[in-house]
């Protein structure tokens, strides 16, 4: 059986990860007691940071987990790109806001009676800003629907968008084809995207466009994909009432697959259901959007797992989508900056902490967070029991290349992030109970970027630019060198 989680795994796969592939309401609380923010750095960490050749600026903050003295700081107060760390600050937004028993759920209403298994109305496809819905789940309500004995009705099919905000992208400077800048709408599936397979067949090209699941395979006629003769561009895409992409022929090899961005979700939705409503006997004319959710019976919902698990697969596989959808849910602001700015003010009341923050994902580059404000937000998140530390991922201790060292006793519980020349990663370094100092926890945060260069970057090339890769490997490798120097100097 393949799990929901393998399959999230396998989604992600399928595209490039995240460029790669992450008002004052109230008296601010006091900064900790224990330390400074401008504690000198030895000069051995200075000549890793000299070694990693990274340009633009390293800035770092370990601290004691339990009292937030600051131990080891550089350039504490300098306001960096956070990346995918920022879907940390997230997490803690949305269990404060929504709370940890909280579910996303797809809803079908009917606005009429069902008599014989026709509905004397409209059939109503609802969405709650799911973003982990995918199809075997739709599969298996329109499954149990059948199985209710509905047949169809004498009105509309309609679906309803409007829980969150409709956008085309997360970030509007990533280009057309990154599965990681998915479009938001409260109707999502499959992380907004499409399958698109393609196998060479004597001199011409068979392809196929699906919204595949483990059990159900759904053609999807929105989104077309034509094969051109070139080598560049690798993909054009026009928006129009159908989604019509063109690949390069150059690029595609024999065959293979890859998932591709849908950038009207909520349509897409709709036409899967309808299409997996006729497979069992249900029969309904093409959706229609409506701006305002009718009245209507439930006849049937799919909820996601409650929002601690939403969110440590978010932490785990960095879904940008998943951030968007529920920081908006928290929110409720009617766009994506007012959101940020929700979340930002929301911070600075919660923990004394001045954060500018565009986007819940922090796929943007215009979000600014610092070092010495994230080890706070960490030290005090964890000290007032508001459950981060519990989802985070185990990133591992790693050696001087960046290999991470297996059956170490030390967990290095944190969430990197990464945009192109802009790496972070905080969390917290978990010593075994034998350790030295009675085993004392740390709190860190790291964040490198050189922004004028990731700036510099053409918006076409910015999947894989030139000298990405290797920057960002220079970037990880010093963070796990900071940390594994942190928990034997401090641990």
């Amino acid at each position: 059986m393949i799990t929901r989680r393998f399959l999230l795994g396998g989604l992600l796969a399928g595209a490039a990860l995240p460029a790669l592939g992450e008002g004052l309401v109230s008296s601010p609380r006091p900064v900790p007691r224990g330390g400074r923010a401008d504690r000198p750095v030895a000069g051995d960490v200075e000549a890793l940071i000299a070694a990693a050749k990274l340009g633009g600026t390293v800035a770092f903050v370990v601290a004691d987990a339990r009292t937030g003295a600051v131990l080891e700081a550089r350039e504490p107060d300098l306001a960096l790109p956070p990346a995918s760390v920022a879907k940390a600050v997230t997490a803690l937004y949305a269990l404060e806001k929504l709370g940890p028993g909280f579910r996303f759920a797809t809803r079908v209403l009917a606005t009429g009676p069902v008599v014989q298994g026709v509905v004397q109305g409209d059939l109503v496809l609802a969405g709650g800003g799911d973003p982990t819905l995918q199809t075997d789940q739709l599969g298996d309500l329109v499954a149990g629907l059948a199985r209710g004995g509905l047949k169809g009705a004498t009105g509309r099919l309609l679906y309803w968008d409007g829980a969150l905000p409709r956008l085309e992208g997360i970030a509007a400077d990533q280009p057309d084809h990154v599965g990681y800048n998915a479009a938001v709408s409260g109707l999502c599936l499959n992380f907004n995207r499409v399958h698109f397979e393609w196998k060479r067949a004597g001199g011409d090209w068979q392809v196929a466009v699906d919204a595949r699941g483990e059990r159900f395979v759904p053609e999807v006629a929105m989104v077309r994909v034509g094969i051109r003769s070139r080598e560049a561009p690798l993909f054009t895409y026009d928006r129009g009432q159908v989604e019509e992409w063109t690949v390069a022929s150059a690029a595609l090899g024999k065959g293979g697959s890859r998932w591709l961005p849908v950038r009207d979700p909520g349509r897409y939705v709709a036409e899967v259901f309808r299409t997996l409503a006729r497979a069992q006997g249900i029969r309904l004319p093409a959706g229609e959007r409506v701006a305002a959710l009718p009245a209507g019976a439930e006849l049937g919902r799919v909820e996601s797992e409650p929002l601690p698990a939403v969110l440590r697969d978010m932490l785990r596989f960095s879904t940008n989508l998943t951030a968007e959808c529920v920081g908006l849910t928290a929110s409720g602001a009617a766009g994506l900056e007012a959101s940020g700015r929700a979340m930002s003010d929301w911070v600075r009341a919660a923990f004394g902490v001045a954060f500018d923050l565009r986007d819940h994902s922090g796929l943007g580059g215009a979000s600014r967070v610092t070092a010495a404000g994230m080890a706070r937000v960490l030290v005090r998140a964890e000290a007032e029991g508001r459950g981060l530390r519990a989802i985070l991922r185990d990133v591992g201790m790693k050696d001087d290349q960046g290999k991470v060292l297996e059956g170490h006793p030390v967990k290095v519980l944190a969430k990197s992030g990464t945009l192109n020349f802009v790496s972070g990663l905080a969390g917290h370094v978990v010593p075994p109970p034998t350790s030295k100092n009675g085993g004392r926890e740390l709190v860190f945060a790291i964040f490198s970027g050189d922004p004028e260069r990731r700036d510099a970057v053409p918006v076409a090339l910015r999947e894989e630019p030139e000298g990405g890769k290797s920057w960002t490997r220079r970037a990880r490798r010093l963070q796990g060198q900071l940390v594994n120097r942190w928990a034997g100097a401090y641990g």
